[in-house]
């Protein structure tokens, strides 16, 4: 099984720790979609969104991430033989897409100081132009991949985009704090794939230096998050790269790529 990746993207996040969590092995390939390692054209032949994750096992290639985890979970039922693990029941599922209803993308990059957000934007489009002539017969998705980036620019800008996209994240994370006011856990008293969905949500707050205005000020989340983080999963996954001055050392490092590339002018 494969698992093409970033620790950077939130789905490939959900879908490492749903992972860890089932004790499944697989091969790991890290694919920077800052860097623009998600526009080669051996990935885009793959998947033509240039989207992660991709999960592959043998001919079989999944690219939504609540189907790759339950994909996971019937693995982690068949491998077990056990009669004590199954997949996630209803509640479960019913949580798992309603974390997955707020997309993340507009919301995290707004948080983004504008020069960086700016920079990187001009190099992964110029990534694309470059991909779309070595692979002349990708020209149609890469066409599609310049448009979206465009696109994305744009609605970064637009007010409407970004008070719909804080809405929506306000409106889940009260509907969190009052279902974690009556169970550990986001669908029971067990960690579930539910919890899968939502942990990259709260990391991906805390990144942006935002833990005081969404987390802090809901005692059951910040307790949840609090137990959240001894969780091996946690510290493999999402621990190990931005705990701390972690992050500093993985963004960094992905920057300083960005910055040599444009600088040489090799895309």
């Amino acid at each position: 099984m494969q698992l093409y990746h970033h620790p950077f993207d939130l789905d490939s996040q959900k879908v490492r720790l749903a992972l860890e969590e089932k004790s499944i092995d697989y091969t790991s390939h890290h694919v920077n979609p800052v860097t623009g390692k998600n526009l080669d054209s051996s990935f885009f032949k793959m998947n033509p969104g240039g989207r992660l994750p991709v999960f592959q096992n043998g001919s079989h290639i999944l690219y939504k991430t609540i189907d790759i985890i339950q994909y996971i979970e019937r693995i982690a039922v068949f491998s077990s033989g056990s009669e004590n693990i199954s997949s996630s029941n209803k509640e479960v599922i019913e949580w798992m897409q309603k974390v997955q209803e707020w997309n993340p993308k507009y919301f995290s990059l707004s948080h983004v100081p504008e020069k960086y957000r700016i920079y990187v934007s001009k190099f992964l489009r110029r990534v694309v132009i470059a991909r779309m002539s070595e692979s002349p017969e990708l020209a149609g998705a890469y066409h599609r991949k310049l448009k979206e980036a465009y696109q994305t620019e744009e609605r970064v800008k637009d007010s409407e985009v970004l008070i719909r996209s804080r809405e929506h994240l306000i409106r889940l994370l009260d509907e969190v704090e009052k279902q974690l006011s009556e169970t550990p856990y986001l669908a029971g008293q067990e960690f579930t794939m539910a919890d899968v969905m939502l942990i990259p949500v709260l990391s991906r707050l805390v990144l942006l230096d935002l833990e005081k205005e969404y987390i802090t000020g809901r005692p059951n989340i910040a307790e949840y998050w609090v137990l959240i983080q001894q969780r091996p999963s946690y510290r493999k996954v999402i621990g190990r790269y931005f705990d701390g001055w972690k992050k500093h050392k993985t963004l960094l490092k992905t920057w300083c790529f960005v910055r040599v590339r444009s600088l040489l002018k090799r895309y």
